[in-house]
């Protein structure tokens, strides 16, 4: 414990695990806008988020949820609906009038193909600019269904049905 002047506690959320203050501030000092993605046990959550002096302002939020109302049938907590809901995110955000942002996957781990880089994928293609190096990024059988159609025979249409969602996404932008 505290037996000297010089024990320093740690700030709350970083004892509790949540927040890691280093990344935070080298994604607050660039001055851009961030896309914070955040992953659920079911859903994916993205935001566009500005960062004041008075805290942070949320200035676009999307939600895997709202797949539904376009007619997706699948998890929504996999791959593609994280692409899926990737996409929606840039469609909305650029109705708004932002053109691009920094990616923020917080404390997940940054491994290559996963869920939070295929809602990056989803951002990219819907015309939304972030940097990202393209070998994390997952590949078109990951991001459409088709790995899932393999293996379970409940989602053979899957891939179908990801690409009616995107074209039904793609036209809220126009």
């Amino acid at each position: 414990m505290a037996t000297n002047g010089r024990y320093f506690v740690q700030f709350r959320r970083r004892r509790e695990g949540r927040t890691d203050y280093y990344q935070r501030q080298r994604l607050i000092v660039s001055g851009r806008n961030r896309m914070v993605i955040r992953k659920t046990n079911r859903h994916i959550i993205i935001q566009l988020v500005a960062a004041a002096m008075e805290g942070d302002y949320t200035l676009v939020h999307v939600n895997s949820k709202e797949l539904l109302d376009f007619g997706y049938k699948g998890y929504l907590g996999n791959t593609p609906a994280a692409y899926l809901t990737g996409m929606l995110f840039a469609v909305r955000a650029q109705k708004a009038g932002y053109e691009g942002g920094i990616a923020d996957i917080g404390l997940q781990v940054a491994s290559a193909g996963a869920r939070v880089f295929a809602a990056v994928k989803g951002a990219i293609e819907a015309g939304f600019e972030v940097p990202c190096g393209e070998s994390i990024l997952p590949d078109d059988d990951r991001c459409n269904g088709s790995v899932i159609a393999e293996y379970d025979e409940r989602y053979a249409d899957l891939a179908e049905n990801v690409e009616a969602v995107k074209d039904a996404i793609m036209k809220e932008l126009e």
